[in-house]
């Protein structure tokens, strides 16, 4: 059965500010001074690192006992390279992440090959990296003019 996410995104009248809605929750974007926004927030990119490391902190979380790996703390450091000429129309370059970086750190009594292993099921089992991963088809539905 099919979980349908939903959320809104609207421009703020703040520069380039976005407000972002889901669930009531509410998350503010912008961009860095230096690519036109007024620094009120992470930007997209940034909130996308963030939603993968998000996501497999929680895999850790939730599968841990099940997979029999014992942790005190987990964290995860990511980092993602991105040419702003692209979106900035200044070059012909990819106008999305290049590639993305991450290290996992846990702190356990448990070897480096259960470490390893563990990861590896992280990875496999994380839906915000198999997402980035596939060919999911975004598909605009509508466009509305009120």
């Amino acid at each position: 059965m099919l979980t349908i996410f939903k959320a809104r995104s609207r421009k703020t009248e703040t520069g380039l500010q976005v407000e972002s809605e889901s669930r009531g929750f509410k998350l503010i974007m912008d961009e860095p001074r230096a690519l036109g926004g007024t620094d009120s927030g992470m930007n997209p990119i940034e909130a996308l690192l963030c939603a993968l490391g998000s996501c497999q902190s929680i895999v850790v979380a939730a599968f841990a006992k099940a997979q029999n790996f014992k942790y005190e703390e987990f964290h995860v450091e990511l980092e993602g390279d991105l040419d702003p000429d692209g979106f900035l129309g200044r070059a012909d370059v990819k106008k999305g992440l290049q590639e993305i970086r991450f290290t996992m750190h846990f702190k356990t009594e448990e070897s480096q090959e259960s470490c390893e292993r563990f990861a590896d099921f992280v990875q496999s089992t994380c839906p915000v990296e198999n997402t980035l991963l596939s060919d999911v088809k975004i598909l605009r539905t509508a466009v509305v003019k009120d």
